[in-house]
């Protein structure tokens, strides 16, 4: 049997179930947008907390960029958004693989310029 660790010893170890659906919530979201992050944490967020954070963080960020896109889409009638397109979708991606890799090796991870519309 084992036993919780002391109090005081910090946040307890990442099962690797979770660690893979939380890396799949932020990778899912290169292909998926939104969508496949918002499944797995529908599924998951009562059971797994480190997949519950995670999801929100995915979620709330794939959010923040399907905004920027339809703003840069409505920018591309200036000519301006045609050249916002291609950087919004670099940023997700890069963004996105950032949050897996760190991620995977169980650590927390907070997008930048995020809007937290789920808290």
């Amino acid at each position: 049997m084992s036993e919780p660790p002391p109090v005081g010893a910090g946040p307890a170890p990442v099962s690797k179930d979770a660690m893979n659906m939380a890396v799949l919530c932020h990778l899912l979201a290169i292909f998926t947008g939104f969508l496949g992050p918002l499944i797995i944490w529908l599924m998951k967020k009562d059971e797994l907390p480190f997949v519950d954070r995670h999801g929100k963080e995915s979620l709330n960020f794939q959010l923040t960029v399907l905004i920027a896109m339809v703003a840069s889409g409505v920018l591309s009638f200036l000519c301006i958004g045609f050249l916002l397109l291609p950087v919004v979708w670099i940023v997700d991606l890069i963004f996105c693989i950032i949050a897996a890799v760190k991620t995977s090796r169980g650590e927390e991870y907070r997008y930048p310029l995020t809007v937290r519309f789920i808290k």
